[in-house]
């Protein structure tokens, strides 16, 4: 098992959500939906281990991840997951290439060159991020997460910048990528077509996490 959530609850001022717990296997998708407000991206950032819950707990490969010890926790956060945010987080005076070298770097992978012409970036490495639209940027910050070869993806609305087109070939990319690296996806989405496309879809609303 890739991820394991057992009952958790967490609140700012008020109540977010309580009693979530799911599963994530080897070369699944799992969608989470819900209106804006309903806690969606605080819980994908529990999931991947940025934010603590308030009670309950979350497992990578079996391990409790808050038993981890400080360095354990960064080497994970390093090697093992990939979290795709709505913001591109880029160096803007890399080019698009050194941005997506800096992630294999650090991860010790190669870039693999296919999945930068699957993701249709191929004709602009050499070109500065400044330099690049806001969606030719998403897919280089998608590509520099795919370049560490995590073992889960955490994504925050990963196509909420492209159009259609480029959406559809990014999130084709992203599966193929789930499917041959027998990886795991869990993918926050306000966009309930783009959902459906995962294994299983969750939606969380007034604070209740439920399977549709």
């Amino acid at each position: 098992m890739l991820l394991e959530a057992k009952q958790l609850t967490h609140s700012y001022s008020s109540p977010l959500f309580e009693g979530v717990s799911l599963q994530l296997q080897p070369s699944e998708t799992i969608a989470i939906v819900g209106v804006s407000g309903s806690g969606k991206s605080t819980l994908l950032n529990i999931l991947a281990g940025f934010i603590t819950p308030k009670n309950g707990s979350v497992s990578h490969f079996g391990v409790d991840f808050q038993n981890r010890d400080r360095k354990s926790k960064e080497e994970f956060r390093k090697r093992d997951i990939g979290v795709i945010f709505q913001s591109h987080y880029l160096f803007r005076g890399f080019t698009a290439l050194e941005n997506i070298e800096v992630a294999s770097i650090i991860s010790g992978k190669q870039v693999d060159r296919e999945i930068l012409e699957r993701l249709g970036i191929g004709s602009v490495l050499n070109q500065k991020v400044a330099q690049l639209s806001g969606g030719q940027q998403q897919r280089v910050s998608i590509a520099r997460v795919l370049m560490k070869q995590p073992k889960i993806i955490f994504a925050d609305e990963p196509t909420g910048n492209l159009d259609n087109t480029n959406s559809y070939q990014v999130m084709k990319t992203i599966f193929e990528y789930i499917e041959e690296k027998r990886g795991g996806l869990v993918l926050v989405t306000h966009d309930m077509d783009l959902a459906k496309k995962c294994n299983r879809v969750f939606r969380l609303e007034h604070g209740k996490f439920s399977e549709i």
